[in-house]
């Protein structure tokens, strides 16, 4: 077992991994329990999925396209399992444990969430490899993967100052956390950086997710509409499930609204608002989903904090929209503004 001491780069490009995206909820594996053991390893990668679950057409979403590329690559069984509804850290200690022992590897859990379960199960199923998305978690056999998301954010930021025709746009975060914080700083320093004359309204849906912060499409509407009112004409959300009610409401206002995470624009269930989602501020869950199982069929398992950022293409600003390239300055401004972060000359802040 190969353990990394200090940050490690894993490059691997954001627009390489399609996303293989599924409308559709519901647990899914593909293999019972077998009776194995930590010691069995018999079958592929299994990832537990954060709030919001399959079908978010954005982080979850990510997560899924990898275990995707995995599964079509190498063949195995995998395994992607839901969260239930107003779940404990006891219950998500369950759910990595049942999977540990049916004899998957690597487990993932999917979101910061997983974090104490995640350091107490690793533990106790050392010959299996472990990996916690957003969040860092001490263990020999676990691996952290960690991204830049407010790298991204800036550059989200950077878009909407150039698009923005009344010289206010809106943020949207699911939850009031550190995580969703990162995403937040990035983009107001995007648009300060760009135009100072622009104004940003942010908003927060939930202060625990377990209020729904990431899972109510309800709320991310109800949110942007409030930001619309106050003239806001493009919105980014950074909310999970929930963003998909903020790109909704900004479509029906023929207003730009900015995806996360996957590129929202190409989502099958999003289709109808397509035309108003100007980019997306993309977070290759996928891909870094992918490397660890990767790496463990290859067995050299990844450990330790594994860092995707600008300089790796582990985040990024999408360009489905042909529009994008129709507003003036936007493109060079954007292409700038990545430049100058990956060789240091911007420094992005995380609060």
């Amino acid at each position: 077992m190969r353990r990394i001491s200090k940050l490690t780069r894993v490059a691997v490009g954001v627009a390489s991994l399609a996303l293989a995206a599924t409308a559709c909820g519901g647990t899914s594996s593909e293999a019972g329990n077998d009776g194995g053991d930590s010691g069995g390893a018999k079958k592929g990668l299994a990832i537990a999925y954060d709030v919001g679950g399959k079908g978010d057409q954005s982080f979850n979403d990510a997560a899924y396209s990898g275990l995707e590329k995995a599964k079509k690559e190498f063949g195995y069984k995998t395994a992607d399992i839901e969260p239930t509804e107003g779940e404990t850290d006891a219950d998500k200690v369950q759910r990595l444990t049942s999977l540990a022992k049916q004899g998957y590897n690597p487990v993932i859990g999917i979101g910061f969430a997983y974090g104490p379960a995640m350091k107490e199960v690793a533990a106790k199923f050392p010959k299996v490899s472990f990996g916690i998305v957003d969040s860092v978690v001490e263990g020999d056999n676990v691996a952290s993967l960690v991204f830049a998301e407010n790298e991204a954010s800036y550059l989200a930021g950077v878009a909407a100052a150039k698009a923005t025709k009344t010289n206010t746009v809106g943020f949207v975060g699911g939850v009031d956390v550190p995580l969703i914080h990162k995403f937040e700083a990035g983009y107001k320093q995007g648009v300060q950086d760009t135009n100072p004359k622009v104004k940003v309204l942010s908003q927060y849906l939930t202060q625990t997710a377990e209020e729904g912060g990431f899972s109510s499409p309800d709320k991310g509407k109800a949110a942007a509409e409030a930001q619309l009112e106050k003239n806001a004409d493009v919105l980014y959300a950074a909310a999970g499930l929930s963003g998909q009610g903020v790109i909704e409401a900004a479509a029906t206002q023929k207003k730009w609204a900015i995806g996360v995470d996957s590129d929202q624009y190409n989502q099958q269930a999003l289709a109808k608002y397509k035309n108003y989602i100007l980019t997306s501020a993309l977070k290759d869950v996928g891909g870094a989903v992918y490397t660890l199982a990767k790496s463990v069929k290859d067995g050299k398992p990844l450990t330790g904090t594994q860092t995707f950022d600008l300089k790796v293409n582990g985040v990024g600003l999408a360009e489905s929209n042909p529009e994008l390239a129709k507003i003036s300055g936007l493109t060079d401004a954007v292409a700038k503004a990545k430049k100058a972060i990956v060789d240091g000359t911007i420094k992005v802040k995380t609060e």
